[in-house]
């Protein structure tokens, strides 16, 4: 009977063994620090600019801790970002429920298209899967005429807009609660049904909200409202939604569904009890990714909507650039920016360990 022994791996050897020498490691080491002080070195940067209460007009010195650094053009900018007469507050909930809006519809409907895909054989399934990355080939700047001239024809009346968004969003509640509700009434229900039922609690009040909203004219344009600039958002999001959560759908074992059928599983259970948590980190990825394109989204806000009451953050951040952007301390443009990164930075932090994950083994098949 053969033995093997294994010897420890020596003090700064790499993956296969090899060890490295001192001015080696010396070398990587510089490197890594310098990619570091690289990447934060701007950030501390910024830091900096948004505590310096001298308002200067532009930075003229390198000075990483301002004399006398102080909060007052953080508190400027929640106040009043710009001379728009809109606050931080309603920019903030705009770009949310905006972000929000195309993340979760682009995962709700995206993974069960992409679930179809990667289970279902069914007539057109090629071609269909083939259309879908033709979509996300198709660059989004090229997408902003056709899309404002088919949003800005569709034109209704205010009063029956609010009436079909609150109907919407009452089939979807409805629709919400009869598929959750089973399982939550029987005890079985499982992280994919508390999953679908959030989302679909997040748009069903999303659009019930709308339709309360007290309209601005008498005729509600597609093209000058959040929803359109959704709903254009959406056309670029869910295709990539689709291809990037079938790649990783594909990696789960069909022999668990199987023995999950023979056990007396139905479709639903099989579908919300194991396909969804097995998912998770593709979800977390697909959500994360969306919610940030949502969140940074100018190009289609800029040119669709003509309202500040609709403006996002974004588009306020870029209002501070131009012809007048000299008028505007660079305290203020600095703090802006830190409160506009911070929501993405806590989003990605709170997914974390999911998002490794899945772009870790989103593209491993077997």
């Amino acid at each position: 009977m053969s033995s093997v022994t294994a010897h420890p791996r020596r003090s700064g050897s790499t993956s296969a063994g090899r060890r490295l020498k001192w001015w080696q490691q010396l070398i990587l080491q510089a490197i890594c620090l310098f990619i570091a002080a690289t990447v934060l070195f701007p950030i501390l940067w910024i830091v900096s600019m948004s505590l310096d209460p001298r308002n200067i007009s532009r930075p003229t010195e390198l000075n990483l801790i301002p004399p006398g650094a102080s909060l007052q053009a953080y508190l400027q900018v929640l106040d009043r970002p710009t001379a728009n007469p809109v606050t931080f507050a309603e920019l903030a909930f705009n770009s949310v429920r905006l972000a929000g809006g195309v993340s979760a519809f682009s995962l709700l409907v995206g993974v069960s298209a992409a679930y179809a895909f990667s289970r279902f054989k069914f007539p057109g399934r090629q071609f269909m899967m083939i259309a879908v990355l033709a979509i996300t080939v198709l660059p989004s700047v090229a997408t902003i005429a056709p899309l404002f001239a088919l949003l800005n024809s569709i034109r209704i009346s205010s009063a029956i807009m609010s009436i079909v968004l609150i109907l919407a969003g009452l089939m979807l509640l409805g629709l919400t609660i009869f598929a959750v509700a089973p399982a939550i009434r029987l005890g079985s229900a499982g992280p994919g049904n508390y999953f679908f039922g959030a989302v679909g609690l997040v748009i069903s009040l999303g659009l019930i909200y709308g339709g309360l909203t007290p309209a601005r004219s008498d005729v509600f344009v597609l093209r000058n409202s959040l929803l359109g600039v959704g709903i254009a958002m959406v056309s670029g999001a869910l295709p990539f939604a689709i291809w990037n959560l079938k790649g990783y759908l594909d990696t789960i074992p069909k022999e668990l569904e199987e023995a999950a059928i023979i056990d007396g599983a139905s479709p639903n259970q099989v579908f919300f009890q194991i396909v969804l948590p097995l998912a998770t980190p593709a979800l977390a990825v697909t959500g994360f990714l969306g919610f940030a394109g949502g969140w940074t989204e100018f190009f289609l806000s800029w040119q669709f909507l003509t309202d500040p009451k609709d403006f996002t953050l974004a588009m306020s951040l870029y209002n501070m650039t131009g012809q007048y952007a000299g008028q505007i301390p660079w305290s203020r443009f600095a703090a802006f920016s830190i409160l506009l990164s911070l929501p993405v930075a806590i989003v990605y932090l709170l997914l974390q360990q999911y998002i490794v994950g899945g772009l870790t083994l989103g593209g491993v098949k077997g």
